[in-house]
């Protein structure tokens, strides 16, 4: 927008849309750019096997695993990862949803870390999750967690904030960043942040 000033009047300002619509171009490519460079690189390793590394801080059990290849979820390596990402005070099992695995998957990359994930929780079972909601208010009746949709990590070489900020432009789910305990939470759901 061209703004003419004199000594005698105000500010005016130029009525021409061209500049604004040009503007408003080249601010949506800048905006879109991220999101197209990920989508390519998504599909440039879409062909390419996908694998993750864990530590579960609570059990001390440690899993490195290929999972998929495309299109192509490995059955074996699915139920390893259920067993893994159990709840680990009642023992309980269920599926986690292939899609938080792309999930962290697509954040080793955007985030390039080399260390395994640290896996606070993952699945819970509903007593597990009954038994937190009484301890503490933070916790959500309907949690992800109980649908194998959720998982709460955090990466030795990545800083926190460093990691919710990478998660968050995923735009793949909900991001909740605990900077006390010192984890951040990724789901499947809508996206959203807290």
């Amino acid at each position: 927008m061209k703004c003419v000033v004199d000594g005698n009047s105000k500010p005016s300002a130029s009525s021409s849309p061209a500049p604004r619509r040009r503007f408003l171009a080249l601010a949506s490519v800048a905006l879109a750019a991220p999101m197209l460079a990920l989508a390519r690189r998504s599909q440039a390793s879409a062909a390419q096997p996908r694998a993750l590394a864990f530590d579960h801080t609570h059990t001390g059990e440690r899993l490195s695993i290929t999972y998929a290849l495309g299109d192509h979820y490995f059955p074996g390596a699915l139920q390893a990862l259920n067993r893994f990402l159990r709840d680990f005070r009642t023992g309980a099992t269920h599926a986690i949803d292939p899609r938080l695995l792309d999930q962290l998957h697509l954040l080793r990359q955007v985030t390039r870390s080399t260390a395994p994930f640290q896996v606070i929780s993952a699945y819970r079972s509903p007593a597990t999750n009954q038994m937190l909601r009484n301890r503490s208010r933070g916790i959500a009746s309907q949690s992800l967690h109980l649908q194998g949709q959720a998982i709460d990590i955090r990466l030795a070489d990545v800083a926190l904030g460093e990691l919710r900020d990478a998660a968050l432009s995923l735009r793949a789910g909900g991001v909740g960043y605990y900077r006390g305990p010192d984890f951040v939470h990724l789901d499947t759901g809508r996206v959203r942040r807290w």
